[in-house]
């Protein structure tokens, strides 16, 4: 089998194109959450119903993803991260345009097909620009733009929504993702993303590769954490106008300051998913769901919930690195690509469920329950986590093996 060679030259501008398109597609998918109130009286359905819109975005990534990635395998991974950009930026147009809800769940669905293929795309791509032993740095710095969508674009696009109208909000995440694309196309990298054959090499079937059980335990894992934190995260907005007492004006603010305090995890991200991927994963998850609790029981003491905000937000500025890069760890190199989209679909799993989940919730059990719910969940999360890494085998496919087993290549 032929390894493909990657770029001698750190590729730190293609890197940075990337965590922008990241940021605007992170802050389109998050962009309800913010503005839920506002776009729920405008188009006259409850609170839960446009918390739903989390589900449909998050249900589309699922379904679409997977059969997506095996679909489009064999076409250049730049060409399609530019055109899932495009179509985003039409969906998002689309929603900002919306006569009616209806219209608004198409438009969300249309753009939750695009954001699925893109994580396929992006999730491996800087494994392929970069070799193995600066991964952690260059997945630190892609995602730097999902940790800034939470820090700049969703609490910024969230204040501009609640002054200027949420449809301008969405007008102005579709202008930037067309901004995003035609910066792809400029100035990042073309990758090699298959492996290619030696001469009399056969091509096995993707479930022959030893390290797809092991992709697939720490998708469990991704799916219970993450329907945790969203099960909660997604009503965050009328939770702090509701049990934490806040006025309307401070869901921007504070969502600003929670995005923000997640820089300092994703300064410490590359480090930690280098050196203690499954340690990391445990303690972000645990004291997660510490905050969380923290939030139910200190509801109303400002200054105990700007500190939690504060903990939270660093906790959960590892996430998107350090799950990106242990997934890449795990993966031998044939089964990088499908082992982003199944991480792409065990994360949108996660938000769609846990934000299904918390609007029953919010229906039946009402706002004070979501966060003790969702820190339970994530403990649960937690212990998989710990039993999985106890009782797992290292395979062959795994980090050293990327290049030493990745002797077949995948046969979807």
């Amino acid at each position: 089998m032929q390894i493909p060679s990657t770029p001698a030259r750190f590729p730190t501008l293609g890197l940075a194109v990337l965590a922008a398109a990241i940021f605007v597609s992170i802050t389109g998918e998050f962009l309800p959450t913010g503005l839920l109130p506002d776009m729920a009286r405008d188009l006259r359905v409850s609170e839960a119903q446009v918390g739903l819109l989390i589900t449909v975005f998050a249900g589309t990534v699922v379904i679409a993803t997977a059969p997506l990635a095996a679909l489009t395998r064999k076409y250049p991974r730049h060409t399609l991260v530019i055109a899932v950009l495009c179509l985003n930026a039409l969906a998002t147009l689309g929603s900002a345009l919306a006569p009616s809800y209806e219209f608004l769940v198409a438009a969300r669905v249309v753009a939750g097909v695009a954001h699925g293929l893109f994580w396929a795309c992006v999730g491996a791509y800087p494994a392929h620009l970069v070799e193995p032993r600066k991964l952690g740095k260059a997945m630190a710095i892609t995602g730097a733009g999902g940790s800034a969508a939470f820090v700049l674009g969703v609490p910024l696009a969230t204040a501009l929504g609640h002054a200027v109208g949420w449809r301008i909000a969405f007008l102005i995440i579709a202008a930037i993702m067309v901004v995003c694309a035609a910066l792809v196309w400029k100035l990042l990298p073309t990758v090699a993303h298959g492996v290619p054959l030696s001469t009399g090499e056969i091509a096995l079937p993707l479930r022959r590769d030893s390290t797809v059980p092991t992709v697939l335990a720490f998708c469990v894992v991704i799916i219970v954490i993450i329907a945790g934190q969203n099960l909660f995260y997604t009503y965050i907005a009328p939770y702090i106008i509701g049990p934490l007492g806040f006025d309307a004006s401070a869901v921007g603010p504070l969502l600003f300051l929670y995005g923000g305090a997640g820089i300092i995890g994703l300064l410490l991200a590359g480090m930690a998913a280098s050196r203690f991927p499954v340690l990391a994963i445990v303690v972000t998850g645990a004291g997660s769901a510490v905050a969380l609790i923290g939030l139910a029981v200190f509801a109303g003491v400002p200054w105990a919930v700007i500190a939690l905000l504060i903990f939270w937000g660093i906790l959960q500025g590892f996430v998107a690195p350090l799950y990106q890069t242990h997934m890449m760890q795990i993966a031998s190199l044939r089964v990088r690509d499908n082992a982003s989209a199944w991480m792409t679909t065990a994360f949108n799993v996660g938000i769609g469920g846990g934000a299904l989940v918390g609007a029953l919730i919010l229906g039946s059990l009402g706002l004070e329950t979501l966060p003790w719910i969702g820190a339970v969940t994530m403990l649960v999360g937690v212990v998989i986590a710990v039993v999985m890494e106890a009782t797992r085998r290292p395979a062959k496919g795994s980090r050293a093996s990327a290049s030493v087993n990745a002797t077949q290549s995948t046969s979807i």
